[in-house]
């Protein structure tokens, strides 16, 4: 099974906000009617958008359902299929969830699970202790602001079959998707043996 105990990958609450504000832009939705979908008042959202006000956490799954990346137009079809024939060892997930969205065959071929099931299947659980430490401090590494850095994780092995993890370094690539909502590009390069022992 993975390192990881928890099945949800922490989203500062904060983040969510911005995120809100990116999504309304891209689909044109106003504030009042993203209170609308998500039971509150207006000025909750401004105050979550603005950072004055983070959500609570029932706000905060609402926000990361709705939120969630779900790849729908022609151009998030063709970054499926980049990924889906890519040589790499690739594989694009949801940002806030870790849903599998597309996975390369380099990278399918290095799971003990079909990747055709864990299409929609969060990754977050299969999480080496190395990759949940990044994921702590992807705000402080400006993650969630308009031109997001790409960052370079290096990462150990997580003990899992399912889905198992090599020590290695690993690329993350923060996507806008059409909508507004957020992928995350991940690849990887493997460790020589000589680098894994500190040589």
């Amino acid at each position: 099974m993975a390192a990881s105990s928890s099945l949800a990958a922490p989203t500062p609450p904060h983040a969510l906000g911005r995120s809100l504000r990116v999504w309304r832009a891209a689909r044109r939705v106003k504030q009042a009617h993203a209170a609308e979908l998500l039971g509150v008042s207006q000025a909750t959202i401004s105050r979550w958008e603005g950072g004055a006000l983070e959500p609570s956490p029932r706000e905060a799954a609402r926000l990361a359902d709705l939120l969630a990346a779900r790849p729908e137009s022609d151009a998030d079809r063709a970054l499926l299929d980049l990924v889906e024939s890519s040589t790499q060892a690739a594989h694009l997930v949801c940002d806030l969830s870790h849903r599998l969205l597309a996975a390369s065959p380099s990278r399918a071929a290095e799971w003990g699970l079909p990747a055709r099931d864990l299409i929609g299947v969060s990754l977050w659980r299969y999480a080496s202790p190395a990759i949940q430490a990044a994921e702590a401090g992807l705000e402080a590494a400006g993650w969630y602001e308009p031109l997001p850095p790409s960052l370079t994780v290096e990462t150990g092995a997580n003990d899992s079959n399912e889905v198992p993890i090599r020590p290695g370094r690993m690329s993350w690539t923060r996507l806008r998707l059409a909508d507004g909502r957020f992928a995350r590009l991940v690849r990887t390069q493997s460790l020589s043996p000589s680098a894994r022992n500190g040589l």
